[in-house]
């Protein structure tokens, strides 16, 4: 999956709101509606703090997914970020792992629809019902991310408004009385029932298997799960509450454990209507845990194949850019769970191996980071590096030994099919390793250096952040027009001159640099442009010289290629960025090569009548315009005033004035005349913003 063809990518099309009701509607479904019974039966009033308790204990594994869905945003999720952290084996056994838990997950969901209906309909086989729901949601998938979103918006929405009515209404029902033993109860029960109550939390992650689709994904990823994280936290605290303090721990605990809870506890201060309408709310939340189940499940079997670790079968996309063949599979699984088997006494042995997925990805973390790859660029950074990992990584491990033998053989079985799978399929099909081989490279073992390439295209595909610097670098760049042939070392000369006096260093110094990355294959090429780059300690900020050459230089291949290999280019961009971002540095040269992918740039490039023009082409259009002064329009008021008397919108900058052929490097005094052109950049919406007031633009 080194780089992935336009088509072959899933549409970027989920923003915030679309990441928070899939990680809220894949959370609050059993652990609110069928667990709180077993809970009170297990840590009576206490109950509520196993399920603060189990949140709190799951918390560092959600804050290192947010890291590594925001560094790697890709289909997959946890296959994607094992397999990538220590390699396809370990991938491997995260990616059928969690596929199956979720397929489990999915499959238990279906059922409960019939538990809670089958407290007015106790007679009728619940089986086709769950069956029917699923072949449903299947459908509804192969739609798109973005209208399966939408539906799964309306099942929280309504939801969320039934659950805030539970929890308001039935708080002027609680009895003091029955919340007197909440802070008295057994440690060691609590911290067991802690055990049982954790996979309430465990849908949170599900978002990060879709975080290809997601638009932003540096914010909008770790800000949905948050925001999802919080709001289960304080529907499970509240309501939990609540169903104690209405019916008393006694009456939830009856039996074993009652398994319509909430409908119970409801009928106490709403009557039977209150039983129907809470019904209908656990209706409405385990039809969305298993939509959402079904679109971050199939997003598994996608990435494993484009990773040829499964048939290429499963990687066909629809004209939708949808999975479909992993969609189906999903399904069909699922199906089988439901018809052939009882998911309620297994679907519990899949939240066991969520949990030593959790500590994997804490692991993962640790891994990348002491990777020391810099293309290894989150726009979210877990806190308290490394003992949040550490701990993220005791805690589930400890919970899965509290859940009995079962879960913990269930997980190692698990584990060791996807060994089998590995060896015996896999194995002679993929030739990547993980990150942790740049560790072992640093103790003197290899390192595997298509990671870091991969990792590149993704800070391609993810863009800028909003603090960098890019458009400013451009637009203060200096520019070397060459109309006759020259030598590539001369190209360099040049550069380094002009860079003399903005970098540390002479200008024999910087040469010698670019050239030694020359030669050890640092200098990108590619579609006739190269890309020679620098750090620097002691630079203040990313400078760059742009060069045309209409005839052509010659770049020499590196010293691990052939001669024959060398390539002609008609541009090369010089960039040098302080030593102490390589992220930054990084990302603006994959906006570079961004921008140079596409097929309008040569002959931009090549028709450009002057240094002006060169650099506009590499500015983002959304983030520039130039503005012609002229007498008479929208721009007269400019005329005879300095910049510093200018009133811009915040967030606009006039970064270049060019007076008949000078450009001119803005500076406050500077006063403006009729006939200057204007190179203003900012952030989109105040460049739309501009564009609105001034009519006369030169684009």
């Amino acid at each position: 999956m080194a780089q992935l063809a336009r088509s072959d990518r899933l549409k970027k099309e989920l923003g915030l709101f679309d990441v928070y009701v899939i990680a809220t509607g894949a959370t609050l479904s059993s652990g609110f509606f069928l667990l709180p019974g077993l809970a009170a039966a297990g840590a009576g009033a206490a109950f509520p703090v196993s399920y603060l308790l189990a949140g709190l204990l799951l918390l560092p594994g959600l804050l290192s997914k947010a890291e590594l869905a925001t560094a790697m945003p890709r289909a997959g999720g946890t296959y994607y970020f094992l397999d990538r952290s220590m390699g396809p084996l370990m991938g491997t056994i995260g990616g059928f792992g969690t596929w199956l838990a979720l397929i489990l997950k999915s499959a238990f969901a279906l059922i409960g629809v019939g538990a809670y209906l089958g407290l007015f309909f106790p007679d009728i086989n619940f089986v086709p019902i769950a069956a029917g729901l699923a072949v449903a949601f299947g459908i509804v998938n192969q739609v798109g991310a973005k209208k399966s979103v939408s539906f799964q918006a309306v099942l929280v929405i309504v939801l969320l408004l039934l659950l805030a009515c539970f929890s308001v209404v039935g708080a002027f029902s609680v009895q003091a009385s029955n919340l007197t033993e909440m802070f008295t109860g057994e440690t060691g029960s609590i911290v067991a029932t802690a055990g049982l109550v954790v996979v309430s939390y465990m849908g949170l992650s599900n978002v990060a298997s879709v975080a290809e689709e997601v638009s932003n994904p540096e914010r909008n990823l770790p800000l949905g799960m948050f925001l999802a994280f919080g709001t289960a936290l304080v529907v499970y605290l509240v309501g939990t509450i609540v169903m104690v303090g209405v019916a008393g721990a006694d009456v939830l605990a009856a039996n074993g454990g009652v398994l319509t809870p909430v409908a119970s506890v409801a009928e106490v201060f709403f009557g039977e209507w209150g039983a129907i309408i809470m019904t209908v709310a656990a209706v409405l939340a385990f039809s969305s845990v298993a939509n959402a189940g079904i679109l971050s499940a199939s997003r598994y079997p996608l990435a494993m194949a484009r990773d040829h670790l499964l048939p290429r079968p499963f990687r066909y996309m629809s004209r939708r850019r949808t999975p479909t063949v992993a969609i189906y599979a999903t399904v069909g699984l699922i199906l089988l769970f439901v018809v052939v088997f009882d998911p309620t006494k297994i679907a519990k042995l899949g939240g066991a191996f969520l949990l030593f997925v959790f500590a994997m990805e804490c692991l993962a973390v640790i891994v990348m980071r002491e990777s020391h790859i810099e293309s290894y660029d989150p726009g979210y950074h877990a806190p308290f590096y490394p003992w949040l990992q550490i701990a993220g990584m005791i805690a589930p491990i400890w919970l899965i030994s509290r859940m009995g033998v079962l879960p913990v053989l269930f997980t190692l079985g698990l584990i060791l099919f996807g060994i089998l799978w590995y060896v015996y399929y896999a194995r002679h099909r993929v030739t990547r390793g993980g990150a942790i081989y740049h560790v072992f490279e640093r103790l003197g073992r290899r390192r595997y250096a298509g990671l870091d390439r991969e990792l590149r295209n993704i800070l391609k595909e993810k863009g800028l952040r909003t603090e960098d610097p890019f458009e400013q670098t451009v637009a203060r760049s200096s520019v070397i027009d060459l109309e006759d042939s020259i030598v590539f070392d001369d190209v360099v000369r040049q550069a380094a001159e002009m860079l003399e006096y903005r970098v540390p260093g002479t200008a024999e110094e910087i040469t010698r640099e670019f050239l030694q990355g020359t030669r050890i294959g640092a200098t990108p090429v590619t579609h006739g442009v190269a890309l020679p780059h620098l750090r620097k300690k002691r630079l203040l900020q990313a400078e760059m010289v742009l060069v045309r050459s209409r005839s052509g230089v010659i770049v020499p291949p590196d010293e691990f290629h052939d001669r024959d290999e060398q390539k002609v280019v008609h541009a090369l961009f010089f960039l040098v960025s302080p030593d102490r971002d390589p992220g930054q540095h990084l990302r603006i040269l994959a906006q570079i090569a961004e921008r140079v992918d596409h097929e309008d740039f040569m002959e931009a490039w090549l028709e450009a009548v002057d240094d002006q023009e060169l650099r506009e082409i590499l500015l983002r259009d959304d983030q520039f315009l130039t503005v012609r002064l002229r007498q008479g329009d929208d721009s007269e008021p400019y005329i005879g005033k300095s910049l510093s008397d200018l009133s811009l919108p915040e967030g606009a900058l006039v970064a270049l004035v060019r007076r008949g052929t000078e450009v001119i490097i803005p500076k406050g005094a500077l006063t403006l005349a009729e006939g200057d052109i204007l190179t203003i950049i900012g952030d989109p919406e105040t460049i739309r913003e501009m564009r609105s007031v001034l009519s006369d633009i030169k684009t």
